[in-house]
C-alpha cells in the first residue's frame, strides 16, 4: 500500500480529463488567468501614478484643464438670460 498502482493513476487521469475536458479548456483557462494578471498589474501601475499625482496633504490633484470632467459645454446656465 506504499505506492500507487497503474490503476490508481489511470483513475486520477480520467477524473482530471472529465473535470477539465481536455487540452482546449486548460489552455483557455490559463489564457484567462494570464489576462487577469495583466489587468491586475495595469491597475496597480495606475494606482501608483495616482499616488504620485497626489498633493502632500493627501488629496488627489484635479485633472488638467480641457479634459472631460463630467460637465458638458453649452449647458444651460441659469444666470444667462436670453442667450
Amino acid at each position: 500500500m506504499g505506492s500507487l498502482s497503474i490503476w490508481h493513476w489511470l483513475i486520477v487521469l480520467a477524473v482530471v480529463l472529465v473535470l477539465f475536458g481536455g487540452g482546449s479548456k486548460i489552455s483557455s483557462l490559463m489564457g484567462d488567468f494570464a489576462k487577469g494578471i495583466k489587468s491586475f498589474k495595469k491597475n496597480m501601475a495606475d494606482d501608483e501614478s495616482m499616488e504620485a499625482s497626489a498633493h502632500p496633504n493627501g488629496q488627489i490633484a484635479p485633472p488638467p484643464a480641457g479634459t472631460a470632467t463630467g460637465t458638458t459645454t453649452g449647458a444651460h446656465h441659469p444666470e444667462r438670460v436670453g442667450g
